[in-house]
């Protein structure tokens, strides 16, 4: 019997594939359980619709990724902060300040989690840092340090 899987069945197949299973396993185990349907005409053209809408929201979570990659170029986050003598900051500028600012300063909405930070911004000056978009997509936010008055 030929059935779709619904969810990943170990030694036949992943979720939205077509497998070939014996009709008592079909019947007693995959369909009551609801791990795969019939691989009725209807079904298949529900699963192909699917497919179809799962890539075009992936192509539309990708343009959405390079338009803020290319938003990124132009900005520059300023931050102040507050430092003791030497120029050494109090604390360290963390990535969850720097999400806020570019929200704050460019409406641009980027998670804390997407931004990579080597190591922790401790002094004054001018950094790049990388930004996992999604997609294979990262760019990179310009950020300054300035002093706080």
């Amino acid at each position: 019997m030929k059935v779709i899987l619904q969810q990943d069945v170990k030694g036949h197949g992943k979720r939205g594939q077509m497998a070939e299973v014996s009709d008592g396993y079909a019947r007693n185990f995959l369909l009551p359980k609801k791990l795969a349907v019939p691989a009725s005409t209807d079904n298949m053209n529900k699963m192909m619709m699917q497919d179809k809408a799962k890539k075009a929201q992936m192509e539309q979570e990708k343009a959405e990724a390079a338009a803020i990659a290319e938003k990124l170029k132009e900005c520059v986050v300023k931050l102040p902060a507050k430092a003791g003598s030497g120029g050494r900051l109090f604390g360290a500028v963390t990535s969850k300040e720097i999400s806020e600012a570019l929200e704050k300063q460019f409406g641009v909405n980027i998670a804390k989690s997407k931004i990579v930070q080597e190591e922790p911004i401790k002094n004054f000056g001018s950094f790049e840092l990388k930004c996992k978009l999604g997609h294979e997509i990262s760019g990179t936010i310009y950020v300054v340090v300035t002093e706080e008055k």
